[in-house]
């Protein structure tokens, strides 16, 4: 689908100040690696992960979202009447209900007449919501939407140490569980609005998309955990991949040497070189986070992107694609030019 009116605004994200090293997990799991015969260095060479972020504990994942949400809106210097919905597109829950938006909603004092609501699917949540937001924009529904995610890994990684201390895990079970000891933490929001609203934004250009719901059980997380198929998992995203990369080709004239900088959902080392490879991409052309932000779900692709712009990767007039693969499994692909 391409866009015809709609502008990434503002981009604002938020970090941790606590660093989980991969080297303080691997201690913990020293035990278990001698036990199973593996080598501790196993853990950063697979995944390249070097350390993440977690947020303290007790701290409210709605108020994180409310403060994210609260700088983008000042930034982009749109007026909140003009604001037509927000979603929120975390995977990191404190409750069933209300909806993170409403919190945020609320927080904001946004008006009656905005929408507010979650958006759930995996990793690619948040590339979700800028084209469902983008397509009401386009049909004129709406001026203005506000897209926000915070995710915090802390109980996913703290309880998937605490499974593998267990003398009697094998080595199935610790390739299971590997994909918790890899995640990350974060906040991020967007403001996306028509050209009327952001005369100096970024073009959303379109996006593409596909799934492949036979191997929907490949990846089943909760709120304390999650367990991963991970070579099947692997083999069929970057499969669908290469089909969703066949769409963008045709609909976003899309090729390795029109795009100048691939901003992906961060997962790991072995991931980015096998994914680039398949799609004949240079790895120069992406920008890498995860080597110290571990894989963020819904929130590592825009994260990645505001990083990535403030520090001078991404410049006016480069045509950025974003890609994510997600639990589902799921593949979408995006352009924006910037």
């Amino acid at each position: 689908m391409l866009h015809k009116n709609v502008y990434l605004q503002s981009l604002a994200y938020e970090l941790p100040s606590q660093v989980v090293t991969t080297n303080s997990i691997c201690e913990r799991l020293t035990p278990t690696f001698q036990r199973l015969g593996i080598p501790s260095s196993w853990v950063c060479a697979l995944s390249g992960v070097n350390e993440r972020r977690v947020w303290g504990e007790g701290e409210s994942l709605a108020d994180i979202a409310s403060r994210i949400a609260r700088k983008v809106v000042e930034d982009s210097g749109i007026p909140l009447e003009r604001i037509g919905c927000v979603v929120c597109t975390s995977v990191s829950k404190e409750f069933i209900e209300p909806s993170m938006a409403c919190m945020v909603h609320s927080a904001l004092g946004l008006p009656e007449t905005t929408s507010s609501y979650d958006i759930s699917n995996a990793c690619l949540a948040f590339l979700n919501g800028i084209s469902q937001m983008g397509q009401l924009i386009d049909q004129g529904a709406i001026e203005a939407a506000l897209i926000v995610d915070v995710e915090n890994s802390r109980q996913v990684i703290e309880n998937t140490v605490r499974q593998l201390e267990d003398p009697r895990i094998d080595l199935a079970t610790f390739s299971k569980c590997f994909a918790g000891l890899t995640l990350g933490s974060g906040a991020v929001a967007a403001l996306i609005t028509n050209r009327q609203l952001a005369p100096q934004g970024h073009k959303v250009v379109g996006h593409v998309s596909l799934a492949d719901t036979r191997f929907c059980r490949y990846c089943v997380g909760t709120i304390s955990d999650i367990a991963t198929n991970q070579t099947g998992l692997l083999k069929a995203g970057i499969d669908l991949a290469s089909r969703t990369w066949k769409m963008a080709e045709k609909t976003l004239a899309w090729s390795p040497e029109r795009i100048k900088r691939f901003i992906c959902h961060q997962v790991g080392d072995r991931h980015q070189r096998l994914l680039f490879e398949r799609l004949g991409i240079g790895l120069e052309k992406a920008f890498l986070t995860f080597p110290f932000l571990g894989n963020i779900g819904p929130a590592s692709a825009p994260i990645t992107l505001a990083i990535a712009s403030e520090r001078g990767e991404i410049t006016s007039g480069d045509r950025v694609g974003l890609m994510g693969i997600g639990s589902g499994i799921n593949c979408s692909m995006m352009e924006i030019a910037w």
